[in-house]
């Protein structure tokens, strides 16, 4: 018999991946986690008996994470700013490649799109495209018809494929460009710039009213650069470097304080050998998972 805190050990990343899909959010995922590990916990303790404990994991996390997502949607509407996701920045060890694969549903651009999807339809719709769950098995997680899960997934397949970004870029490719758009923005190369850039280019911010960060999108190439040149002649001016990441499975950037704690996060969209779109994270609640500077700076 498998001792339950290997199990549960087993079980977390199963639960946290379908939880921050959902959500969105880190440091929401951990706990809708740590309770969803909880409520299986005591399942065991009472002589339950698990058939299968991922389905288990997978049923009692997507139950939680549709009720969370109902009361957060509220939250979100009265955000302050652009609302992005919190990002998650992958281990300089991890395999570039595995983490490109995951980039399909786990970017910011695709986590984006779903916030435009009721909680039951991000719900249907992530356990049927990202996790390849059938629609026998998604019925009985959310407890739908398995005819009405059909439904539900065509109809937020529809919403999604509207928006959904196109991604064409290979790993090699993205971490060449990126490199290249790091090293143009430090040096301030406007016309390497505008060869990296889409002229439809545009930069996404999210400081939530808690730091500094573009109200509005910014739309078109110029705009789109002259952004960037203030945010890194800022960056020179505060002691901030900028280094290359993988950020939700894409090319990104991650700035560090002198004290090397994460000031900003930035995932970059790339399709037809360009930047279509920038996407930062500069409140500090959004960074916290990651070490982010108690100190930066409020409007």
């Amino acid at each position: 018999m498998t001792d339950p805190e290997e199990l549960l050990a087993e079980l977390r990343p199963v639960a946290f991946a379908i939880a921050y899909r959902m959500l969105g959010s880190v440091s929401d995922a951990e706990d809708l986690v740590q309770e969803a590990l909880l409520r299986t916990l005591r399942a065991l303790k009472a002589g339950e008996h698990l058939a299968s404990p991922r389905a288990f994991i997978a049923t009692v996390t997507t139950r939680l994470a549709i009720n969370e997502l109902s009361s957060a949607r509220a939250r979100r509407e009265a955000y302050v700013g652009t609302w992005l996701p919190e990002p998650i920045v992958a281990d300089p060890h991890d395999d570039p490649e595995q983490m490109a694969e995951l980039s399909a549903s786990l970017s910011m651009a695709f986590l984006v799109v779903l916030e435009r999807l009721s909680p039951m339809e991000r719900a249907v719709f992530l356990l049927r495209e990202a996790f390849d769950y059938s629609y026998e098995e998604i019925a009985r997680i959310v407890d739908r018809g398995e005819a009405n899960c059909r439904q539900i997934f065509a109809r937020a397949r529809r919403h999604v494929s509207a928006q959904r970004a196109r991604y064409d870029a290979s790993t090699h490719d993205s971490e060449a460009l990126l490199h290249s758009f790091l090293a143009a923005a430090r040096d301030g190369d406007v016309d390497q710039l505008v060869h990296l850039l889409a002229a439809n280019a545009v930069a996404f911010a999210d400081g939530g009213g808690r730091a500094r960060a573009a109200s509005q999108p910014i739309h078109g190439r110029q705009r789109v650069i002259g952004h960037i040149l203030a945010i890194f002649d800022r960056a020179r001016q505060l002691g901030i470097s900028v280094e290359p990441a993988r950020v939700n499975g894409e090319a990104g950037l991650v700035a560090r304080d002198p004290l090397g704690r994460v000031a900003s996060v930035i995932s970059l969209e790339i399709a037809d050998g360009e930047i279509q779109t920038l996407r930062g994270v500069t409140n500090p609640d959004k960074l916290r998972h990651l070490g982010a500077a108690p100190g930066v700076e409020r409007r």
